[in-house]
C-alpha cells in the first residue's frame, strides 16, 4: 500500500542526525564568537530548541544555513540582553543602597528594557534615532533636523512613525 500524503516529511530520527552531525559544528562557530566555551554550549542547546519547533523538512533542505541563521538570531539575542542587563547594573550602582530594586524588581526591569529595545528595533535605524532623540533626550524637531541636516517635516513623520509603532506593538 502506498504512503499517505499526511506522512511526516520528517522524524525525531531526522532531528537526532541533525543534532550529531551539526552540534560540535555549531558550538565551534558560536565559540568564535563568544568569550566563554559554556555560553557557546548554550547558545548552540538554545539554536537546536528553536530548530526543534521549526518546519524540519526545510531545515534539513540547508542545515547549516538554517542552523547559522537561528544562532545568528540567538547570538543577537543574547548580546542584546548582556548589554542591556549590564547597562542597567551600570546605572544601580549610582543608586545608595536603601532605593536599589530588589533583585525581583531587577529581573522584570531588564525584561522590560528587552521587551522595548525589541520593539525599537523593528523601526528603521533612521527612524528609530530620530524617535529616540525626541523621546529620551527631549529635542524638539528643529532640534532633530539641524542635526541630522533633514527637514522638519522628515522629522515628524519619523516621530509619529515610531509613535505608531511602539502603540501596535503594545496593543496588537
Amino acid at each position: 500500500m502506498p504512503m499517505s500524503s499526511s506522512a511526516p516529511a520528517s522524524s525525531p530520527a531526522d532531528l537526532n542526525d541533525l543534532y550529531r552531525d551539526n552540534h560540535a559544528w555549531l558550538v565551534s562557530l558560536l565559540r568564535r564568537r563568544l568569550p566563554d566555551a559554556a555560553q557557546a554550549q548554550d547558545l548552540a542547546h538554545d539554536t537546536f530548541e528553536r530548530i526543534m519547533r521549526a518546519d524540519l523538512a526545510q531545515v534539513l533542505k540547508a542545515p547549516r544555513a538554517y542552523l547559522t541563521t537561528v544562532a545568528r538570531n540567538v547570538l543577537l539575542n543574547h548580546v542584546r540582553h548582556e548589554r542591556i542587563a549590564r547597562a542597567y547594573q551600570e546605572s544601580l550602582e549610582n543608586l545608595p543602597e536603601p532605593l536599589a530594586p530588589s533583585p525581583e524588581e531587577q529581573l522584570l526591569a531588564v525584561q522590560a528594557l528587552e521587551q522595548a529595545c525589541a520593539v525599537l528595533d523593528g523601526l528603521p535605524a533612521r527612524t528609530r534615532l530620530i524617535f529616540l532623540m525626541s523621546q529620551l533626550e527631549g529635542m524638539t524637531s528643529p532640534e532633530i533636523a539641524a542635526e541630522l541636516k533633514l527637514s522638519v517635516n522628515v522629522v515628524k513623520k519619523a516621530v509619529a512613525q515610531g509613535i505608531k509603532h511602539c502603540y501596535f506593538a503594545m496593543v496588537g
